[in-house]
């Protein structure tokens, strides 16, 4: 892209064009655990900027990359030689109607910033559950938190959204106006456009019971079929995963169940009390906090770790596939395992209502195998074994926890009468792909 180009960009925005050079470049560039050399980031102020980089992208033909908070797993919100339109600084959160719980959201707010703000109204929905993560693609992708049985997911709460398209338009899509693009938006991820501002439906919530409990490594059989049994049956307002920490050599981590409640004392109490007589507890520390506060503080990566994410739906959890899943997980020292229970609000909600069609999973898992990038890929055919003995349990892919986005990743998160149906609606606004860097919907003249 050459000077005269940028100099026009930078006229025509209200916000920041940032080029390779520049003083901001180098902490611009990268993303959580992805580096990138993209040629030109924008840094929107609005709307109307968002739709010039647009605009400016589709002129010089330049990949778009759209960053929100910057944590893509596959590093899809910076790029390599394109335009990076960075929505950080949309990161209003406004209560629209308090007392219906309405409230105006920008895509580039983290969640700790829609949670503190929220709890001044005494409202929460379920979100990321780290701080830093960025509005935009986790509730385009899904949003699966700590009230996620309670409330649903993230996406379950939109009551609409302001999209800049892949032509300049800037359009409002609920369930009466473009309600084609609505439902498209809703785990349909970035394909169809820019969201500039949600509108989303919180609901009244004080504090919460959160921690955890941990159980010795030899028991987790035994606990995490428990957890499971429990699950099933357990009140929308408890939420729980399981997570299996990677021993990096040493003596086997303990099992650590982790637990929300969205409740009063009493209800808390009987909900969990089942947890606690899985095994033979370890520890204990379940407090009475504000929601605010169990969003964890991600930490910084060691230098050049790159971990390889991959997560699955499964619909019934049986004692087969525990201990098929605890076996695979033994041979590795370095991979993180988490089970996170669905049902709930979750499952209420019918599968093609939206463009997230896994409804009916009572359980995901989630794998990272830590390290670097040349380690990951030598431990590649490992990793490809251990997924393989589990596809008889499994289905399905949640985009936001994929780092590769190989074919068969791709096809798991789009069933087939999904993928269709969203093939139509990015036909009608995004018929050239200029929104390719996503879980990528091909429009029709591209297959």
């Amino acid at each position: 892209m050459n000077s005269a180009a940028a100099t026009v960009l930078a006229d025509t925005v209200s916000g920041t064009v940032v080029l390779p050079g520049d003083s901001a470049y180098e902490e611009l560039r990268n993303v959580f655990s992805h580096k990138g050399a993209p040629e030109v980031i924008v840094r929107c102020d609005g709307t109307e900027d968002v739709r010039a980089a647009v605009l400016f992208a589709r002129e010089h033909g330049l990949r778009i990359s759209v960053r929100s908070g910057g944590h893509s797993n596959a590093g899809l919100s910076t790029d390599d030689g394109g335009i990076v339109i960075d929505l950080s600084r949309l990161n209003t959160v406004e209560p629209v109607d308090a007392g219906r719980g309405l409230v105006r959201v920008g895509p580039g707010a983290t969640w700790i910033e829609v949670a503190d703000r929220l709890q001044e109204h005494g409202l929460a929905f379920s979100s990321g559950d780290t701080t830093t993560v960025g509005v935009g693609g986790n509730l385009l992708g899904g949003g699966i938190g700590w009230m996620v049985r309670r409330t649903g997911l993230a996406l379950d709460n939109l009551v609409s959204a302001q999209v800049v398209t892949a032509d300049g338009r800037v359009v409002r899509a609920d369930a009466e106006e473009n309600a084609d693009l609505f439902w498209a938006l809703r785990g349909g991820g970035g394909n169809f456009g820019v969201v500039t501002s949600f509108e989303i439906t919180a609901h009244p919530c004080g504090p919460v019971h959160f921690g955890s409990i941990t159980y010795p490594a030899d028991e987790a059989a035994r606990v995490v079929k428990g957890w499971l049994r429990h699950m099933r049956t357990a009140p929308d307002e408890l939420t729980s995963h399981i997570a299996l920490f990677p021993s990096f050599g040493g003596d086997p981590a303990p099992v650590t169940v982790l637990v929300c409640h969205c409740g009063d004392a009493e209800a808390a109490e009987a909900a969990i009390a089942p947890l606690l007589e899985l095994g033979t507890p370890e520890g204990k520390d379940i407090d009475r906090v504000p929601y605010p506060t169990i969003l964890e503080e991600p930490g910084e990566l060691p230098p050049d770790w790159q971990p390889t994410v991959r997560s699955r739906f499964v619909r019934e959890a049986g004692d087969e596939f525990v201990d098929t899943l605890l076996e695979g997980a033994r041979s590795f020292d370095s991979l993180f395992v988490e089970l996170r229970s669905m049902g709930g609000a979750v499952g209420r909600v019918p599968a093609d209502a939206t463009a997230f069609a896994h409804r009916d999973a009572e359980v995901m898992i989630n794998t990272a195998k830590l390290g670097t990038r040349a380690e990951n890929l030598e431990a590649e055919p490992a990793l490809a074994r251990f997924w393989k003995s589990l596809a008889p349990y499994t289905r399905g892919a949640y985009s936001n926890f994929l780092s590769e986005l190989d074919a068969d990743d791709m096809a798991a998160v789009y069933p087939p009468s999904t993928y269709a149906r969203l093939q139509k609606v990015k036909d009608a606004y995004d018929p050239e792909n200029l929104f390719s860097r996503n879980v990528n919907v091909a429009p029709s003249a591209g297959n």
